[in-house]
């Protein structure tokens, strides 16, 4: 930085600036700074007072460090002026040397500048030159490396192409020597036919029996390609080659004894476990036809395919002893048994193929065929015979459905026996194809014998139904036949439990559907085919169970129509009378009781065949395109025979319920309930006996429709009952004549019968009985009161019409010409 001297007179000395003090971290405030401090001492003095406030006494610090009065009278009061700031002259002179010497220095720093671009520029024009020459000279080098690279290029090529020839030319003077020696050993195989004494050493050395064998094979091919050339020549051609034939023939003779050889000494190395003579001797008759001769040879002479008492000891394991008939769990057994065993043959054969042959997957697949075809084939033909569909075996032999588990069993165990196998390994051989073909003649046929299966089953189970309810009604015979209650419990009833039964076959049925079937479309047809058989047995069981439940009824009714008589009777013949009724009608209750449960029966036994169809057989059949909508419709058809059944049934038992109600209200109605004689007693507000029986009645009955029905087919048959009954009471009470306290009678009765019906829950029904006991009322009311009962209620004036003329005072009263207004107003 500026250093002064500390005299006064600043402006005669001269200022040094040095141009190093603007290099590096330069700093105007610094500069400056350095340059005043020396004129200015009380600068930073001031900066101190500024910060810390005004002085004190109301003066005010100036520039140079001097106080100043705070007022300008001060000022005069001194006498001579004082300048405000006695330092500007020093400090101009400083900053006028100060500039001089700045130009200086700017002008010292524009002449070195000057300089170094001058000399800058200089060694930039020699650097380009230099850059340029070199240039021109990696120019030159990469032209000589392209011409040093193509040049090598094409002594290689040419080195190459001398390799190629020279590697041709010794290929053709081997193949010419080989050809030599082969035209050699062809000339001593085409001297006579039939003649092998005259051959080299070679052919007969054993210790070169491959390099033999190889020469005869090419020999062998050579000479059979010679032929076939000459056939379609010229006649001079093929006479030419005619020695050539003498050659082949020789040849053939040869390389069969050879073979024939080979073999031997394999057969003799395989009995002796020594696998290395056995790969040696493979491994050269791999040259004949690709060894197809020592493979077929191998596997034909495994103990399994020619020792008889295994393959008697197979049947005995799987069928057991002679005479004795197998279960197909016994059966099962011995089948994982007996593949067991010969899996784990095959696996042992494995490794001695593995370190014998050169193409072991081709054995393993000769081996593995002949397994299939011959020693489980054997086994399928004894344990499965077809059997006839038009003379089937019995069932106490077993039936169909023995031959179906059968063939089930030794199915899945043979697929077994195939992926074990192919674990194992066989090669290219398509086992489980193989395996599918095994079974080809009873897989034609399989749907049928499943259909007729079931169908054996279900007549044997009817057969046996119908033994156990002979046996039954024969122990039983004409005993506990009181009040006709054995009608109905001679009929065989329908069990849920033979349905499930049904349901147990098809499902059995159904899973060897899907271990038959591969194919989707396959599987769905036997599989509707299966299920349409439940279907009919079940509609067919169900439908004869709610018929022979409608012969009770229609038994019951005949009963009661052959015991109505007429009225003039004797005491006894009436008693007796009275008596066949009651058994009627006893009969004709336990009719309706057996066919409620008949009804629940057959609607358990939907349900049980619909849960099955939902559980089992939809996922089966939504693959195929409409199998699932076709037996969704077939279902429905096949249960309408049972519902027209039922429906018939259960009017049936609306009649029987109805003959009964109308004869309890016959024998138990007096004329006296509705007349009751006006002696001033009170009256008798209990229902009438007749009623109290009918409602009794009608309870006990109707509990097993309550129990059986529900849903639509209970409202139904119950609205149906309702308006039965209503219709039945208004024609009764025809037969009656009523006076006002016979009238309040009546009405305690229609409100007995209106409480019982509405637990039918039929409102229809309820609306009926709540008008009969508006209608009642025209027995009660005077008169003149008529008329107006009807007002709120036009509706039962026609029935309301026929009461009024049952009223005792009908005729006494006039009432016929009082209300004909009436009447002809609602007309």
């Amino acid at each position: 930085m500026p250093e002064r001297s500390k005299s006064s007179s600043v402006s005669n000395l001269p200022l040094i600036l040095d141009i190093d003090d603007f290099k590096g971290d330069f700093s105007f405030d610094a500069l400056f700074g350095n340059l005043v401090n020396e004129l200015l001492p009380s600068f930073q003095e001031e900066e101190a007072d500024t910060a810390g406030g005004h002085g004190l006494g109301g003066t005010e610090a100036l520039p140079n460090g001097h106080a100043r009065a705070s007022s300008d009278a001060a000022k005069f009061a001194q006498g001579d002026s004082i300048p405000l700031f006695p330092e500007v002259d020093a400090l101009l002179s400083l900053f006028k040397d100060s500039c001089k010497e700045l130009i200086d220095l700017r002008k010292q720093v524009d002449g070195k500048l000057y300089n170094l671009k001058k000399e800058v520029s200089t060694q930039d024009a020699k650097h380009r030159k230099t850059l340029t020459e070199l240039e021109k000279g990696v120019d030159g080098l990469f032209d000589s490396f392209a011409r040093l690279d193509s040049r090598i290029s094409s002594v290689g090529q040419t080195a190459a192409k001398i390799g190629d020839h020279l590697q041709s030319a010794d290929a053709q003077r081997e193949t010419a020597s080989q050809t030599i020696e082969l035209v050699k050993y062809l000339m001593e195989f085409n001297s006579s036919p039939g003649d092998l004494m005259e051959l080299s050493p070679l052919f007969s050395d054993d210790s070169r029996v491959a390099e033999a064998a190889s020469i005869a094979q090419k020999l062998r091919s050579f000479a059979e390609e010679d032929i076939a050339r000459a056939v379609p020549s010229v006649v001079g051609s093929a006479t030419a080659s005619r020695g050539l034939e003498v050659a082949v023939a020789n040849l053939q003779e040869y390389c069969n004894e050879l073979e024939n050889r080979l073999l031997s000494r394999f057969d003799a190395a395989s009995q002796r476990r020594e696998l290395s003579t056995m790969s040696e001797c493979a491994k050269i008759l791999s040259q004949f036809n690709r060894g197809s001769s020592a493979m077929q040879h191998y596997v034909a002479t495994r103990p399994m395919f020619i020792d008889v008492e295994i393959m008697n000891s197979d049947t005995r394991l799987v069928l057991g002893d002679q005479g004795s008939q197998a279960s197909p769990s016994n059966v099962a057994r011995g089948l994982s048994s007996l593949y067991k065993e010969i899996t784990d043959t095959v696996r042992k054969e494995a490794a001695t193929i593995m370190a014998v042959f050169p193409s072991p997957n081709d054995v393993m697949s000769i081996l593995v065929q002949r397994v299939l075809e011959q020693r489980v084939t054997a086994l399928l033909d004894k344990l499965l015979v077809k059997p006839s569909l038009v003379n089937p075996p019995p069932m106490e032999e077993g039936g169909l459905l023995l031959y179906l588990r059968m063939l089930a069993v030794a199915y899945e165990k043979t697929q077994e026996l195939a992926r074990e196998l192919r674990a194992v390994g066989c090669g290219d051989l398509d086992v489980e194809g193989l395996t599918e073909s095994l079974f080809s003649s009873h897989m034609d046929e399989y749907p049928e014998h499943e259909q007729a299966s079931l169908g054996q089953l279900y007549q044997a189970k009817l057969d046996e139904l119908r033994a156990e309810n002979q046996n039954v009604s024969d122990s039983t015979g004409t005993i506990g036949r009181s009040k006709g209650a054995s009608v109905a419990s001679s009929h065989q009833q329908i069990s849920v439990a033979v349905v499930t039964e049904f349901v147990r076959w098809n499902e059995e049925a159904l899973t060897r559907c899907t271990l038959f079937s591969s194919q989707p479309a396959t599987l769905a047809a036997n599989v509707k085919a299966v299920f349409t058989c439940l279907l009919d047995q079940v509609s067919q069981y169900i439908t004869d169970g709610l018929e022979r439940a409608r012969d009770s009824l229609t038994e019951a009714a005949t009963m009661r129509e052959r015991f109505v008589l007429g009225t003039n009777l004797s005491r006894r013949v009436a008693a007796a009378a009275a008596s066949a009724a009651e058994a009627a009608a006893a009969a004709g209750e336990s009719s309706f009781r057996s066919f409620m449960v008949a009804v629940q029966r057959c609607g358990s036994s939907v349900a049980i065949v619909q849960q099955y169809f939902a559980n089992s057989i939809s996922r089966l059949l939504l693959p195929v395109d409409g199998a699932h909508a076709a037996s969704c419709e077939e279902m429905a058809t096949a249960m309408s025979s049972a519902e027209g059944a039922a429906y018939k049934g259960l009017q049936q038992c609306i009649e029987t319920v109805m003959a009964e109600v109308e004869r309890l209200l016959s024998a138990e109605q007096k004329a006296t309930d509705y007349r009751s004689p006006d002696d001033g007693m009170a009256p008798d507000h209990r229902p009438t006996n007749a009623c109290t029986r009918v409602v009794a009645y009608l309870s006990r009955v109707l509990e097993a429709a309550f129990t059986a029905l529900e849903g639509l087919n209970k409202q139904a048959f119950l609205t149906e009952l309702g308006n039965r009954l209503y219709k039945g009471l208004l024609n009764h009470w025809q037969k009656f004549t009523f006076n006002p306290s016979g009238g309040l009678r009546l009405k305690r009765d229609i409100t007995e019968y209106g409480e019982f019906v509405r637990s039918f829950n039929a409102p229809s029904v309820d609306e009926k009985f709540e008008l009969l006991g508006i209608l009642a009322n025209v027995f009660i009311v005077a008169p003149e009161s008529l008329s107006s009962l009807f007002e709120g209620t036009p509706s039962i004036r026609k029935d309301a019409q026929r009461f009024i003329q049952l009223r005792e005072d009908y005729k006494s009263a006039k009432l016929a010409s009082r209300l004909s207004s009436l009447w002809s107003g609602s007309g």
